[in-house]
């Protein structure tokens, strides 16, 4: 298996700059790339990842996107003076040329091309190419918006012909809309093409009809164009999320790329004068976090705009970290997102319901709560797995003889416990990011592991458990968040506002279990903001190996993936489907997607109601102005 994360920087991309005066064009500076670059060498990640050298892109590469016309165009520059420069910049739209900029488009078209050899060949798992200049708004026969030649594009097309892909997803969060790439393939139905975006109802540039939310394609490509447009500045983390979560990963997953490539603009980044954004650079994280879930990890981040120099740095360090495998930072704050946000989500998602089955349903909200932020220490590296030493017997019986003693009764229970608490105190002191236990009794160490964590300091603690619990662990203080998947109802036991029962039984040909864990699971997850996240596996556990590894792949973006798994079935393809996610290897194919049913919609969206009911006493700590009940509610 591929791994390893490619970085592809060549400092003459630095040499295309502005030569006059232009209040347009003078953000895309030089500093760009090499400030981007400087900062990821103070990070030491430069020399963690696999250094491919970039190349020129060829006449022919070129050509497979842009007309001959627009080639001997900006051919034609090289030899030009400054004014002769200036005369040909002005046919253009906020574009401008230097004599080494086609030799710099050039190149950042060809290292886009190495990236994909390099991860299509399996010498990498991803990576990510700076360049410049940037590519998504050229269309064929033009330059536009600083971009000369369309890399990412050409990239697609040359993936298609070199490797025989046929479903290739581009996602384009720069916050501008990615005319050019839109235009290439909006009647081409291997290229699934996402872009969000500064759209303020067509005031903002580029100032296109065509990039609202009702341009879904043409012809064979209809469904396969999604815009998302942003009607007001100001737009942050949860917003961003809620997008991801309810219009571009269920999309993504039906679609099941082979390839990912990235427009990565971070203009869309807190800052930045172009976007008037407020997202940080730590989300980021956790949308390339996402993406690595798709396409077996092969994925590919191209630089597009960003024009804050220090917001733009640090967001690519977010990003290569991530790749790199490092634990997601945790994200704080306000978690729910706001009215023109959600107002844009629901018309996407009403545009493509008739193209995508999981746009069928009706999507549960994303719940609000403001927390008092918790802030860990330095993030720690992901480690192998490794054994951890045993509590002896005299250990595990004075630790739990007083403070857990009402939670275990048999002595087979009770040294059951010394390789739990062991790898769980670990965890709690940074020893290692995260681990898993075998148990005979995974209710009984869930219910011990969440006191222990809570004694230990830990103020919200998210638990998801699959399967039956005997031990239903007390959730009324608020630390601790309980999400129990089971296939019936406990007795005695309903849903509350910290105790989620989900009743669900995975289809056994499919996925439909995907609806439940991106409308509802990882909505109110991120929520809760959880400071150590804990996944079991009881008995009578209605998941499949399926979903139990699209729990872990989904949810390590939480607690810095800090997470504890607790497992009492021993099959063995459980444990190492468990065991590669907690270390950060590319997921398995998840298979074909098939929507839930009527009913286990109807169930979803009860729980959906019964939230919204207690909306302004949800979690402890919160503030009363932000629990309006803000969600996303779209009907079928």
């Amino acid at each position: 298996m591929a791994s390893g994360t490619a970085l592809i920087y060549d400092e003459e991309m630095t040499t295309h700059k502005l030569l006059w005066s232009d209040p347009v064009c003078d953000i895309e500076v030089p500093e760009r790339l090499s400030t981007s670059y400087e900062q990821l060498k103070c990070y030491h990640l430069v020399e963690r990842c696999v250094h491919v050298p970039a190349r020129e892109g060829s006449e022919e590469e070129i050509l497979l996107v842009h007309s001959s016309e627009h080639l001997e165009a900006a051919k034609s520059s090289q030899t030009m003076n400054e004014e002769e420069l200036k005369r040909l910049s002005g046919n253009y739209d906020a574009f401008f040329f230097h004599p080494n900029t086609y030799r710099c488009a050039r190149l950042a078209v060809g290292a886009t091309l190495q990236l994909v050899d390099a991860v299509m060949s399996g010498k990498v798992c991803n990576g990510m190419a700076l360049v410049r200049p940037p590519g998504h708004h050229s269309q064929r026969n033009t330059a536009n918006g600083f971009c000369l030649f369309n890399n990412v594009a050409i990239a697609a097309e040359y993936a298609k012909l070199k490797y025989g892909l046929q479903r290739i997803l581009i996602v384009d969060w720069d916050v501008h809309h990615g005319q050019g790439t839109q235009y290439i393939f909006e009647e081409d139905p291997s290229v699934l093409y996402f872009s969000w975006h500064r759209y303020e109802h067509q005031e903002f540039w580029p100032s296109l009809k065509e990039s609202d939310y009702d341009a879904v394609g043409l012809g064979k490509g209809k469904g396969f164009n999604i815009n998302l447009p942003w009607n007001k500045v100001g737009m942050g983390n949860s917003d961003y999320l809620a997008a991801f979560f309810h219009v571009l990963l269920p999309v993504a997953f039906e679609f099941d790329p082979e390839l990912v490539l990235v427009s990565s603009g971070y203009d869309s980044g807190i800052g930045d004068p172009e976007g008037q954004m407020n997202a940080t650079p730590e989300v980021f994280a956790h949308l390339t976090h996402f993406l690595m879930q798709l396409a077996n990890g092969k994925l590919c981040v191209i630089l597009e705009g960003g024009y804050h120099l220090k917001s733009l740095s640090e967001s690519v360090c977010m990003t290569v970290k991530t790749l790199l495998g490092d634990p997601v930072p945790q994200i704080t704050g306000e978690m729910a997102p706001c009215l023109s946000a959600i107002e844009s989500i629901q018309n996407v998602r009403a545009a493509h319901k008739p193209y995508w089955k999981w746009l069928m349903y009706e999507v549960p909200p994303i719940k609000t709560a403001a927390t008092t932020a918790w802030k860990g220490s330095a993030h720690l590296l992901p480690v192998p797995v490794h054994l951890v030493k045993e509590m002896d017997e005299t250990e595990i019986k004075v630790l739990v003889s007083g403070f857990y003693a009402d939670l275990v009764k048999e002595d087979k229970t009770l040294l059951s416990l010394g390789s739990m608490l062991a790898i769980l105190d670990k965890i709690l002191q940074k020893e290692v990011c995260n681990g898993i236990a075998e148990s005979p009794a995974a209710a009984v160490s869930v219910a011990v592991a969440l006191r222990h964590s809570v004694r230990f300091g830990f103020q919200r603690v998210l638990c998801v458990f699959v399967g039956d619990m005997q031990i239903i662990p007390n959730t009324e203080d608020g630390k601790i968040l309980m999400i129990h998947i089971c296939e019936k109802e406990q007795s005695g036991k309903a849903s509350s506002k910290h105790y989620i029962s989900l009743n669900w039984k995975e289809d056994a040909e499919g996925n439909d279990f995907f609806s439940a864990v991106l409308g509802f699971i990882l909505p109110v997850a991120y929520s809760y903001q959880p400071n150590l996240t804990v996944i079991a596996v009881g008995p009578n556990r209605s998941l499949g190996i399926r979903g139990i590894s699209l729990l872990f792949a989904l949810l390590q973006g939480l607690s810095e993936s800090r997470i504890f798994a607790v497992i009492e079935d021993t099959e063995i393809n459980l444990m190492q489907s468990v065991a590669k996610a907690l270390v950060g290897a590319s997921m398995p194919h998840f298979g074909v997607y098939i929507p839930p049913t009527q009913e286990k919609v109807n169930r979803t969206k009860i729980l959906r109601d019964q939230f919204q009911r207690n909306g302004q006493e949800q979690w402890s700590g919160s503030n009363e102005n932000v629990l309006t009940g803000l969600g996303i509610v779209i009907r079928a």
